[in-house]
């Protein structure tokens, strides 16, 4: 297919989940065959609202959408969803066909080495850790060979290997692709261009060029936007003050007044509306819990998995008040596993005292009731009732009037992560355990992230493939799985 001709087109689309929710308002943009573009924009502005549009999950409300004709576009979400789980490897792939394919073992074999996973068929997806399983999504999506490729945050949960892996497949693919991401080196890579969706005007703005130099063309634009203005504030000032001097000296002075307000009033007109830039959370703190036992935490042996067989290492840990802990080790070695018997406490050889308070992130935000409204997930681990406080730690993390009364189900990955922090805020935890908290999150709230953590006084078990975060948190210790 020639590189010029049009993929994709978008013409004055617009589209809303309800009055209060829009997501396109008359938005227009096209984008070429085999080219490789980013999609950025706020978490919660309607990126993946974007990728259904082009895959047809869902119907503008008004505009049209150009496919090219036998385009054939394959959708790899953030997650797979909970009804696949149960499913085989072998049924999972099955499931990316309309009809059934007889020839299924050499396709999956294929794609498995595409994504560097051994992962036999008879096994079950819900057995695979964050990480497989994101491969198994980039996988489910290249088996029907398409078009467009269209990945949403593809370097979730993957270690430094797979996402080092994933980004030379991105190099080197030959058709059109779309990926979602927040890293930005990832993005760095590959990317030939970038579609901005305005989370403020519900409008999208195409650049040229890679990810920096789309974010310092926005910054540019910014500040040349606020220069402009505040010129235009001093001489609005200046003909007020002169209106007002003409004005006091009667006469045909009155006139001159008069030119000077309107002289005024036009420059009030000729003002731009400068792009509100994405916001960043508000610094934040997680309390510790009060009145902990010397030893929080004691671990005297971890079961790792390898070559799926797996075995039990003894190990020395004991954390205590502002001790924190970093878990390392390859996709699949068991690290969201010991989380997970920690925060139950549900292992012999893994012991948290008694009456401590455990903040658990999960990488799925299976922690959260997806049915609940935001407002009573908040509530429901205040140890004390404080509507005023939940409202206002609620909004530094820019859970909204309208956010807080959504239902959890109903926000995006990246809002769902938000409550997540805001929860473990209300908690007040004795001991933080995090499995991959930069996942979803916009680049702009990782630093003030990493800051709440890095100063937080209880005791912490952080899992993260990404160095850049982890180097801004005070670690204690390192356990690495693979060793």
């Amino acid at each position: 297919m020639p590189d010029n001709k049009v993929a994709i087109r978008f013409n004055n689309v617009s589209f809303k989940y309800s009055r209060e929710k829009i997501i396109l308002d008359e938005v227009s943009f096209s984008l070429r065959q085999n080219s490789k573009i980013t999609l950025m924009g706020q978490n919660g502005a309607g990126k993946s609202t974007i990728f259904n549009l082009i895959s047809g999950a869902i119907k503008p409300d008004s505009g049209t959408i150009y496919i090219c004709d036998d385009l054939k576009i394959a959708y790899a979400k953030q997650i797979i969803p909970q009804e696949e789980m149960q499913l085989t490897v072998y049924d999972f792939f099955q499931k990316c066909f309309s009809e059934k394919i007889y020839n299924l073992t050499p396709k999956i074999d294929a794609v498995l080495e595409i994504v560097n996973l051994k992962a036999p068929h008879n096994r079950i997806i819900r057995s695979f850790s964050g990480g497989q399983q994101a491969r198994l999504l980039l996988a489910s999506a290249l088996i029907i060979n398409p078009d467009l490729l269209i990945l949403d945050e593809p370097t979730n949960n993957l270690d430094p290997a797979g996402i080092e892996h994933l980004t030379a497949f991105l190099i080197n693919y030959p058709h059109t692709c779309i990926v979602i991401s927040h890293d930005a080196d990832f993005l760095n890579a590959f990317t030939d261009g970038v579609i901005y969706l305005d989370i403020f005007t519900h409008t999208i703005q195409q650049y040229k060029g890679d990810y920096y130099t789309v974010v310092n063309e926005i910054a540019t634009q910014i500040e040349k936007e606020k220069r402009k203005n505040a010129q235009y504030e001093k001489e609005i000032l200046a003909n007020k003050e002169k209106a007002n001097f003409f004005a006091n000296k009667g006469g045909k002075m009155r006139l001159v007044a008069r030119r000077m307000r309107d002289k005024a009033a036009e420059m009030e007109d000729a003002k731009v509306d400068v792009r509100k830039e994405d916001r960043a959370i508000r610094p934040f703190a997680i309390p510790c819990q009060e009145d902990l036992p010397v030893e929080i935490v004691n671990i005297s042996s971890v079961t790792t998995v390898q070559n799926y067989a797996p075995i039990e290492k003894s190990v020395r840990i004991s954390l205590r008040k502002n001790q924190h802990l970093l878990l390392s080790g390859p996709n699949g070695i068991g690290k969201s596993t010991l989380l997970e018997t920690l925060a139950q406490n549900s292992s012999t050889s893994a012991k948290i005292s008694d009456n401590v308070r455990i903040g658990y992130y999960r990488q799925d935000f299976s922690t959260l009731n997806f049915n609940e409204t935001v407002y009573d997930s908040l509530l429901s681990v205040m140890q004390k009732k404080d509507e005023e406080k939940l409202r206002s730690i609620a909004s530094g993390f820019l859970i909204t009037k309208e956010l807080i009364n959504s239902k959890i189900g109903d926000l995006s990955e990246g809002q769902k992560g938000l409550v997540a922090f805001a929860q473990l805020v209300l908690l007040e935890p004795g001991l933080l355990i995090l499995d991959e908290p930069t996942n979803h999150i916009n680049f702009r709230h990782l630093p003030i992230i990493a800051s709440a953590l890095d100063s937080y006084k209880g005791a912490m078990i952080l899992v993260s493939h990404i160095p850049d975060f982890v180097e801004q948190i005070r670690i204690d210790e390192i356990l690495n799985l693979e060793k």
